[in-house]
């Protein structure tokens, strides 16, 4: 896309990974959340870079903070761009270069890392968040805010009114549906849409700057003693309450390859339960979000492993899986897999049922176990006959965490007792 004049564009991406993702617990006890694993063979960042690169961007920032070590370590290892043609995916800590603290929240970070806008001097700074499973083109949302001369765009999605207590939501114009007239935080009596009166917009934590506004704006927080230093519930509304806030409807965002199933799809997965629904959402004869997607394809790295393999198939020691996503390098042996997402190396010896669950890397299961609607965190061992999901009490007494839905989640590193 280019400026007035012919000049190009120059787009520098920064992704928001800092966040502590306590409500995902105990999956976030040794890891950040946007470097917790999800689908199999995918890091919940992984979801975040790669609309980024689909969308043109190749120079990007990934600001981290807390226990960010396998997450740096993903990204060093996974997202190598061509230093011949300049562009690149740079983890960068937090560094104190401002002060003795911390990053205090997401305008604070990009605050403390203005060297970085500094250093890169684009036009456009497109801010995103981390840890969300969606497909989208940041370029279209980049056009409309060039068209409109926005200093700043919010992303935001359609929900349907009735859930509008549970979120904050955006207030449009009725006469410039795209200019924000208001920020309403979990509204009790909103106003539908002008176009669509059942439904309102929620934002979905990513955002599109005119670089100068965006620096402007962010020095003028810091000094703003008042302000809890959030990009979402400081910065953003105020430019909305200075009229330069506007929006972008993820409807109007256009994704090659995308069927009618899965176009619009969104999911913030900072729960277990919601962590737990979105790898369900894959896992269907028509998945209700695509990763066979071609044209816009979710970009990462697993290792050197082999194909998976099933073996044995005789009597009741049968080898097979149904309705469920399989990695490499796993073996279910004489095991039955259903309704379920096997990570790289995880291995399901013979009579074992496993429904209904997510194993992470490297997970074994001993022969005649059962385990249902659970989450078992890399590298756990479970014991022969060992059950979990099954008699949630005695989850409980091992330790396990369960949710009130009924979801186990085993922590990484926990040892089972047979």
């Amino acid at each position: 896309m280019a400026l007035h004049g012919g000049s190009r564009l120059k787009v520098l991406a920064i992704v928001l990974a800092g966040g502590e993702g306590k409500r995902l617990m105990p999956l976030t006890a040794d890891r950040a959340k946007p470097a917790v694993p999800f689908g199999g063979i995918y890091r919940l960042i992984d979801f975040a870079l790669s609309n980024i690169v689909n969308s043109g961007y190749l120079k990007i920032v990934v600001l981290t903070q807390y226990k960010s070590h396998s997450l740096d370590a993903h990204i060093t290892k996974t997202w190598r761009m061509s230093t011949l043609l300049g562009n690149y995916v740079a983890p960068v800590p937090a560094q104190q270069r401002l002060g003795k603290s911390w990053f205090a929240g997401s305008a604070d970070a990009i605050y403390q890392s203005l060297n970085l806008v500094h250093d890169e001097r684009p036009d456009i700074v497109v801010v995103v968040g981390a840890d969300h499973v969606y497909r989208m083109d940041f370029s279209q949302m980049v056009q409309q805010h060039v068209e409109t001369g926005a200093p700043c765009t919010v992303a935001a999605i359609r929900q349907p009114i009735g859930l509008a207590d549970q979120f904050g939501v955006i207030d449009v114009d009725p006469e410039d549906p795209r200019r924000i007239r208001e920020f309403l935080e979990k509204p009790t009596n909103p106003v539908g849409l002008p176009d669509s009166p059942d439904e309102v917009l929620a934002s979905m934590g990513n955002y599109v700057f005119t670089a100068d506004a965006l620096e402007q704006a962010v020095r003028e927080d810091a000094l703003n003693e008042g302000s809890d230093h959030d990009m979402g519930g400081d910065l953003v509304p105020n430019f909305v309450a200075q009229g330069e806030g506007w929006v972008y409807d993820f409807k109007d965002n256009d994704i090659p390859g995308a069927v009618e199933r899965d176009r619009g799809y969104w999911r913030d997965v900072g729960t277990i339960d919601s962590y737990y629904d979105a790898h369900m959402d894959l896992i269907s004869i028509h998945p209700v979000f695509n990763l066979y997607n071609e044209a816009w394809p979710i970009y990462t790295t697993y290792g050197p492993h082999p194909p998976a393999k099933f073996v044995h198939g005789s009597g009741d020691r049968v080898g097979h899986a149904v309705n469920s996503a399989v990695s490499p390098g796993c073996v279910v042996s004489g095991a039955t897999i259903s309704d379920s997402v096997l990570s790289p190396r995880v291995k399901v010896h013979s009579f074992s049922h496993v429904t209904g669950s997510v194993l992470m890397d490297r997970v074994e299961v001993g022969r005649s176990c059962q385990i249902h609607r659970a989450i078992i965190d890399k590298g756990v061992f479970v014991p022969a006959g060992v059950h979990i999901g099954i008699d949630h009490d005695h989850d409980r007494e091992r330790g396990f965490t369960v949710t009130d839905s009924g979801l186990v989640v085993v922590g990484k590193g926990t040892v089972i007792e047979g």
